[in-house]
């Protein structure tokens, strides 16, 4: 299997994306950083660390029992010893419990629906998700390009790594796998479905790594004094590039009237949903799902949006249910919320992750980076939330709308620094070490657990009826009955048979040194 520090970025953890050359720093409170040292338990950087602490606790205990050409041999050694590098652990943990929040929202969400998705405007627990995921991408990308001896080398790696988490998504998420609930698995090619995660962190990853690759010449190689400077010595042409084309296109691109069919076993029905207008930013006559139509066809799009939870839809708002009998035309209707459009807006929340990581490389005092990361973080936030209660742009993760690239850019970039003062800073690492552990087998724990390809595995050995299997038994006679209550036993089964379960599985598999690299 894969050493640890042979893995990569994104899914795949870079653990060498994660090593930053560090300098003996101020610590956030002013004294030498003595926090950043890490322990033996550090992946990457640890063991050279520690021998270097322990020669420096040699020298100023053991000194004075010695000769002293072994003193002074010793002391020569210590004062060479080359500058140490070290693991954030910050990165595994924050990537840790972006798959952990996933795992919470996709399978506990239905029994607390304020936790799912919001069913349009606004921002819900589970639309912290994938700009989560965006941001630690885009962080792990700055580091792991930070340096690049082979530019047509790390070309070809990127656009390999690119087309594998292409062909995972498209499997887990196109509708070939139909796990954990239905065994079975395949899918019509016309009802296809092309956009998903995956898809999504894949163009994402292309394109910011190509641009962070081929800008290589121009990166600077210091940073002149100035609190702004960090701004200008990059470059911010994906995500400058991605806005123009996002905003432009939803508010000038005329929507017309569009028809769709809904098929009730045998029957067919056909709805036309009435629209002839530009920059909306409702359900039925947005730009996002005009493009999408156009691109990939309205029969590949995703088939059960969220806007049926709307009050417009279902008096079971904002939970499912049957849909109204006075509800709109549009919905029933598809709608993709991991669309090209919206794709194209979420390059911009990867390209925030990028010069959050460009502070890390530049910036060796955590003083210095925490007064980066949380300015940006607040201003993004009060900039998001100035447009969205003006109405000038709503927050909305089905529009991936820019008010939501800041607001979850921000939100990020605030749980960020809180991560980095708890683990790095301080080194409060113990707390969060099964974050860390799932961090660094994001992929893997991403695959079985939250697209339920574990469940189903086992679900797949049953006795006589398929509901009768392992994972439903559990749900059921151990936390449901036991708690009398369906949704917190629903709750309890998600935080204990799979997130501790699998925090435990990553804790073994990085003990082991068994990693799922893409």
């Amino acid at each position: 299997m894969d050493d640890p520090k042979k893995l990569e970025e994104g899914f795949a953890d870079d653990v060498k994306g994660h090593l930053v050359e560090e300098e003996e720093t101020r610590s956030f409170h002013g004294e030498k950083d003595k926090t950043s040292r890490v322990d033996d338990t550090s992946v990457g950087g640890g063991q050279d660390a520690t021998e270097y602490c322990k020669l420096k606790e040699h020298k100023s205990t053991g000194l004075t029992e010695q000769p002293a050409a072994q003193k002074q041999e010793q002391t020569a050694l210590v004062l060479t010893k080359p500058p140490k590098t070290k693991r954030i652990a910050t990165l595994d943990a924050f990537r840790g419990l972006t798959v952990v929040l996933m795992i919470l929202v996709d399978d506990a969400g239905g029994a607390y629906p304020r936790i799912d998705h919001s069913p349009w405007n606004g921002c819900t627990l589970a639309d912290f998700v994938m700009p989560f995921f965006l941001f630690i991408v885009g962080v792990a990308i700055a580091l792991a390009l930070k340096r690049i001896p082979k530019v047509n080398a790390a070309v070809r790696k990127i656009i390999s790594r690119t087309l594998k988490l292409f062909f995972w998504g498209l499997i887990l998420q196109g509708g070939y796998s139909h796990a954990p609930s239905d065994l079975s698995y395949g899918v019509n090619m016309k009802l296809i479905r092309w956009c998903g995660i995956l898809q999504r962190i894949a163009l994402v990853y292309l394109i910011v790594a190509l641009i962070e690759t081929f800008t290589t010449k121009l990166r600077p190689t210091a940073i002149s004094p100035g609190f702004l400077s960090i701004f200008t010595a990059y470059k911010w042409l994906g995500g400058f590039v991605s806005f123009l084309i996002y905003m432009f296109t939803v508010f000038t691109l005329y929507v017309p009237d569009w028809t769709f069919v809904v098929h009730h076993g045998h029957a067919a029905g056909k709805y036309t949903v009435k629209c002839g207008m530009r920059g909306h930013f409702g359900p039925a006559c947005n730009a996002v799902g005009y493009v999408d139509r156009q691109v990939w066809g309205i029969n590949h799009l995703y088939a059960d949006p969220v806007w049926k939870r709307l009050k417009a839809c279902t008096f079971s708002s904002p939970a499912s249910g049957p849909l109204r009998e006075d509800a709109p035309t549009w919905c029933p209707a598809p709608f993709e919320p991991e669309g090209f459009l919206s794709s194209i807006s979420s390059i911009l929340s990867g390209t925030i992750g990028i010069h959050y990581g460009h502070v890390l490389i530049h910036f060796k005092g955590h003083k210095e980076r925490l007064k980066h990361w949380v300015s940006m973080g607040l201003c993004l936030i009060v900039l998001a939330l100035v447009l969205h209660f003006t109405d000038a742009i709503p927050i909305n993760k089905q529009l991936y709308s820019f008010s939501y690239v800041c607001f979850t850019a921000g939100a990020a970039g605030i749980v960020f620094s809180g991560f980095y003062i708890l683990i790095d800073v301080w080194g409060q690492r113990k707390p969060f070490l099964f974050l860390e552990w799932i961090g660094m087998n994001a992929m893997l724990v991403f695959v079985m657990a939250a697209q339920g390809i574990f469940a189903a595995f086992i679900n797949g050995w049953y006795y006589e009826d398929p509901k009768n299997s392992l994972v439903n038994w559990i749900q059921q006679h151990v936390f449901i009955d036991v708690w009398k209550s369906e949704r917190v036993g629903t709750l309890l089964y998600v935080i204990f048979a799979e997130i501790v379960f699998w925090a435990v599985v990553s804790g073994v598999l990085h003990k082991l040194r068994i990693y799922w690299k893409l």
